[in-house]
Parts: C-alpha cells; structure tokens; sequence
C-alpha cells in the first residue's frame, strides 16, 4: 500500500512542483481539505490561499490563486492559476497589490464587475504575503 502521495502542481506556464508528499492542505471553495494517501477520488475548485507540503516531517509552503485540485489513485495533481513557493514571493510587490486593491475597496461606487475583480486581487495579494511571512517566521527573519 502507498504511504504517499504523487503531487504535480501545474501553472500555464510550469510544472510548478512534483514530488511525492505525506500530505497536502489546500484552500477548497468551502474551507481547507487535508488530503491524505488513499483518500477517496475528488475534483474540486481551490481558492486563493495557502497551499502546505508536508514531507517528512517539513513543511513547504505554496500560495495557489485558485484553480483545480484532482485526486485519484494516490496521485493530486493542481492545475493552478498561478502557484508561488515562499522563497519566491516579492513581498514588496505583494504589499503593493494588497493596498492598491484595498485602495480600490474604498474608492467610489465601482460596478459589481470591478469590485469582484479587485477582491479576488486582494484575496490573491493577501494569500501570498501570508505564505511569505509563514517563511519568514520559520526561518526566524527579522519583518
């Protein structure tokens, strides 16, 4: 029986990550999803969020900005909007986006369309400074 799981997390433009893991947390439309070996067959949305690794014992953390999750037969395989390890995310870049969009929020009257819009950027900005400063106090960096 496999004890792990085969994990590929696919972008438009990479293989972002493949691997076998232990386990895989994702950000599903109704709230987190633990996936574990054997767990049973699904297909489900993913939101913008904090997606976590855990292999033998660590922990890596990926920020997702939505997309699809699949499992069958041990194997999960993300096709992602856009996916982003830790060490890789622009901090300053995600701060930008994050008060640019909560600029946007508070700016007047926009349509429902720009509004859906600037939330899901903020919902996007905000998952990758999460991840980011999950490195950070991992690694036990200064702010």
């Amino acid at each position: 029986m496999a004890k792990v799981l085969k994990l590929e997390i696919i972008t438009a433009e990479q293989v972002a990550y493949q691997d076998e893991v232990d386990a895989v947390i994702v950000p599903g439309i109704v709230g987190q999803l633990t996936i574990l070996p054997h767990h049973a067959p699904l297909m489900t949305m993913i939101e913008p969020g904090e997606l976590v690794l855990r292999k033998g014992g660590q922990e890596t953390y990926i920020a997702v900005t939505g997309g699809y999750l699949e499992v069958l037969d041990n194997k999960v395989v993300i096709l992602a909007d856009a996916a982003e390890r830790a060490e890789d995310i622009d901090i300053a870049r995600a701060e930008l986006a994050k008060e640019k969009a909560q600029e946007s929020l508070r700016s007047q009257a926009p349509t429902d369309l720009d509004q859906a819009r600037v939330e899901a950027a903020l919902r996007r900005s905000l998952a990758r400074l999460k991840v980011a400063e999950r490195r950070r106090r991992r690694d036990h960096r200064p702010p």
